[in-house]
């Protein structure tokens, strides 16, 4: 994965509660960390508007990101994000270093496709139900994909998708499943409709069922007078 994504940051002296409070009231810029391989955790400070301007796009959550630091430059990942409770506008920032040949846990999106098209919504008359959004997965830092694709155009109402039905691309494995089927994760269901019962649902199947049988007689029996 190349960088597609740079920030610019500098080395932040000011420490405390209070220097970060005037760091994001007054110069409108971001406290935020840098930590993780052999060198000492490092505290910055990013431009907010860059910042917010990078988390617009999806990709930043997962993607491999180029730190400038004065002249240099090191590569990391968003660990995690602070917001306020309130206005949701970014209060603090977490960066772990990457080494491109270490493995790193890191969650990313999911992409559920054929949702309105599926049999248990276009068919059955369901509602899909997202049990999460994201997938937390090991991999290369080159390795890590923006998102990753849950197709579901063959679920039915009732059926559920877990973590093992989740096709991921190679040299990815899922964190939950490493540790075993116990953690076998729900990811998505169809659900029917609030109000219809399953017994409902067989009858209206059976009643449809039942209709077209009964078309099929009667356009037989219409061709048989055609032939009289």
């Amino acid at each position: 994965m190349s960088d597609q994504f740079e920030l610019q940051a500098e080395v932040r002296e000011d420490m405390g509660k209070g220097a970060s409070r005037r760091l994001r009231r007054l110069a409108d810029q971001v406290p935020a960390i840098i930590y993780g391989g052999k060198k000492d955790p490092q505290p910055l400070t990013l431009v907010r508007k860059d910042l917010e301007k990078a988390l617009e796009n999806e990709a930043f959550y997962s993607h491999v990101l180029s730190i400038k630091i004065g002249k240099t430059k090191e590569k990391a990942i968003l660990k995690d994000l602070q917001r306020h409770p309130a206005r949701d506008s970014v209060m603090h920032a977490d960066f772990m270093r990457v080494d491109d040949k270490v493995a790193i846990k890191v969650h990313v999106p999911i992409h559920f496709m054929n949702e309105e098209t599926s049999i248990g919504v276009k068919t059955e008359g369901g509602i899909v139900q997202h049990q999460t959004t994201d997938i937390e997965i090991l991999c290369l830092p080159a390795d890590i994909p923006e998102y990753i694709e849950v197709d579901m155009a063959e679920v039915a109402t009732g059926q559920i998708i877990h973590l093992s039905d989740v096709i991921l691309p190679e040299k990815v494995t899922s964190v939950a499943l490493a540790l075993g089927e116990d953690h076998d994760l729900a990811i998505a269901s169809i659900i029917a409709p609030r109000g219809v019962s399953e017994e409902e649902e067989e009858e209206a199947a059976a009643a449809a069922a039942a209709a077209e049988g009964a078309d099929g007689e009667e356009g037989s029996a219409e061709e048989g007078d055609s032939e009289e």
